[in-house]
């Protein structure tokens, strides 16, 4: 390797901590050359610290990134006083945005959705109430109030709020292993409106202080698996409606629900099976019809209400004959009851009620985002996901007050509103509308609506949630993410969804901390005719330097993989003298690590640095340093670290190190 170069400094001041650096321009030329190629000419240039802050300039700095990374207030700026209250309401009350240019145009397509949503969201309300082991006329009310508050809250145009499976089923399980519904159905309804409030408060409390990353430690994986699992334990428990078995387990595993079925054969109903599973049948073509082709959505929409009219007529002309098929019975009319009294704050199972309400509250939370992010991206407008956890958590607490459990965005009745043509909100209070017409005057028409529709109507619902494409995609992908993708599914399956969903967020957080103490390092080439250098096993073209070994770091050094990392570049340098001493090879001489990924670090690893610095040296190895971000000059600089690294110890690339490096050991003689 053949260099000429001038050596300039790299970083400018004396070093003392505290003390306002700046940067030099002076620059020298430098070519290089690298396995017989000559390079262009290049400069070395400084390596800056960052403009100087105070600890209070830091701080706020740093508040702003973690919790206002989108700069929610930017549109406040430079307006006048009665402007920034006309945003102010905009921006607590997304309704008067909308609600000035709202015309009748819009209102003919949402009043389209909003009935077509209506059609889905009155048979689907009573099924998951009795998924949550609650009256059905509570699935009714929770289909009723919370979209009025989201229509006043709320800033996703197509998010079809209601009751919504996967919540009903966790709160359904968790209630009944403490207090079964036929034991105590006023301590179960306390507990159910009781974790709805807690679950509200949660939600708000997340959007509020601006902390939805929360929910973020459900990832795609695991929930993708969660989900699965639960549909099929929903699944399965909708065998007591299809066979017509009446007693049926409680228990929510693969095993009990299976064994139980079988046990209770001498129950089967034949005219409950034969009509269940037409009404399945059906159902599910439908929605393979809806699916297919998206212009037919109104068919998949009306398929459940059609078949809980047709269900009933059946029942109700030859009851006579029928006798051995289960009905809802009589359901009340009437609009929801205030249910603020029946709050339950003390007592033996608030804890129950409090761990249910949190539980029940991220994942409805987690579906709802997940659902007005996704119709938001389709249709080219956003939704602030902490505005939405408000207005999701407002409308829980409101609806704990009026007999209603926990409601989100569900995806199946959104996607429909979406393709009906929904253009606002409205089409929420559309179908609220709907549900209220129907709760004062239809009600007793559900009286012979039997169980059997019911069941069906859930299996149809839930089976979209078995996404195998995906759990195929992971394990092409990623084996890891896989692997969280089945414990997370076998977890819901064979212990509790409860237990599931913990192993579930385990898995994700052990991940996470797998990729933080375990970051992944390798050793560096330059790819020829250029200033690049890569990883040698990626880019196999990639030359080693002679005399040198560079190492790449792609994550933070912090108290958790400093250790780790400090073994690991030993490892590096140890394997590299042994592969030149296999292949007669220049001995070495420098160690640079590129910190280009290196976001941050901390004291733990400001100490590994120096102690890793002191033991090269004593080695007659050089540590340099290549392109630290600014959070890591800074403390290096502020540790008096940077002091022992000297001027050639610290470059902006590791393209210069090179030069420059190479440049001065030609020099000496």
């Amino acid at each position: 390797m053949g260099i000429n170069s001038n050596r300039v400094d790299h970083y400018s001041g004396s070093g003392h901590a505290g003390q306002v650096h700046t940067c030099h321009k002076e620059t020298a030329p430098v070519t290089i050359t690298v396995s017989g190629e000559t390079m262009t000419s290049l400069t070395v240039h400084s390596v800056c610290l960052p403009p100087q802050k105070s600890t209070l300039q830091k701080l706020r700095h740093r508040l702003s990134e973690v919790f206002f990374p989108d700069d929610p207030l930017h549109g406040f700026k430079n307006q006048s006083s009665v402007r920034k209250v006309i945003l102010a309401l905009q921006f607590f009350f997304p309704i008067f945005e909308w609600a000035p240019n709202y015309s009748f145009t819009l209102l003919r397509s949402d009043v389209v959705s909003g009935l077509t949503i209506a059609s889905l969201a009155i048979p689907q309300g009573i099924s998951y109430a009795k998924l949550a082991n609650l009256p059905p006329i509570i699935g009714l009310y929770s289909s009723f109030v919370p979209p009025l508050i989201y229509s006043v809250l709320g800033s996703s145009k197509h998010l079809a709020v209601g009751p919504v499976s996967i919540a009903s089923l966790v709160m359904g399980t968790m209630l009944t292993e403490a207090v079964p519904y036929n034991q105590d159905p006023v301590l179960y309804l306390k507990l159910a409106f009781t974790a709805t409030f807690v679950a509200g408060v949660f939600q708000a409390s997340l959007g509020l202080l601006r902390l939805g990353f929360v929910i973020d430690f459900l990832s795609k994986a695991t929930l993708v698996g969660f989900m699965a699992g639960a549909a099929v334990i929903v699944s399965l428990q909708q065998l007591k409606g299809l066979l017509g078995i009446v007693h049926f387990t409680t228990k929510m595993q693969i095993i009990p629900v299976l064994s139980s079925a079988i046990q209770h054969e001498n129950e089967w109903s034949w005219q409950t099976i034969v009509m269940g599973f037409c009404f399945l049948a059906f159902l599910l073509a439908t929605r393979h019809v809806g699916m297919r082709k998206p212009k037919l959505f109104w068919v998949s929409a009306a398929a459940p209400l059609a078949s809980v009219i047709l269900s009933t007529l059946l029942v109700t002309l030859f009851r006579s004959k029928l006798h051995g098929i289960a009905t809802i019975g009589h359901l009340e009319k009437g609009l929801n009851p205030p249910s603020s009294n029946m709050l339950y704050f003390h007592g033996q199972y608030l804890g129950v009620a409090i761990k249910t309400g949190i539980i029940t509250g991220i994942l409805s939370l987690t579906e709802g985002i997940a659902v007005g992010r996704t119709f938001a991206a389709l249709n080219d407008y956003q939704v602030d996901g902490n505005k939405e956890m408000i207005a999701i958590g407002l409308m829980n607490m409101a609806g704990s007050c009026s007999s209603c459990y926990v409601t989100t965005g569900s995806f199946s009745r959104s996607a429909v509103n979406a393709n009906a043509g929904a253009k606002t909100v409205v089409s929420n209070i559309i179908m609220a509308s709907t549900v209220l017409v129907t709760l004062l005057f239809l009600m007793p028409l559900f009286h012979y609506t039997p169980n059997l529709i019911l069941a069906a109507i859930i299996i149809t619902a839930v089976v979209g949630l078995i996404d195998y494409q995906s759990a195929i995609k992971l394990w092409k992908v990623d084996k890891l993410d896989f692997l969280a993708c089945l414990s997370s599914f076998l977890g819901v399956l064979m212990i509790s969804v409860p237990i599931g969903l913990a192993i579930a967020v385990g898995v994700s957080v052990f991940k996470i901390l797998l990729h933080v103490t375990r970051p992944n390092t390798g050793v560096l080439g330059n790819i020829p005719g250029t200033q690049i250098y890569q990883n040698v096993n990626r880019y196999r073209e990639a030359n080693r330097v002679p005399s040198f070994v560079i190492l790449g770091i792609e994550a933070p050094i912090y108290f958790a993989n400093s250790t780790y990392l400090q073994e690991r570049i030993l490892r590096w340098i140890r394997e590299e003298e042994e592969w030149l001493a296999a292949n007669n090879g220049n001995s070495l001489k420098c160690v640079i690590i590129d910190m280009t990924a290196v976001t941050g670090i901390d004291t733990s690893g400001l100490a590994m640095m120096k102690e890793l610095k002191k033991m090269l040296e004593k080695r007659s190895l050089q540590l340099v340093l290549a392109n630290p971000g600014g959070s890591v000059m800074e403390k290096l600089h502020q540790s008096n670290i940077l002091d022992s690294f000297g001027l050639e110890g610290v470059y902006l690339t590791v393209n210069e190190a090179v030069a420059d490096i190479s440049s001065s050991w030609k020099s000496q003689p």
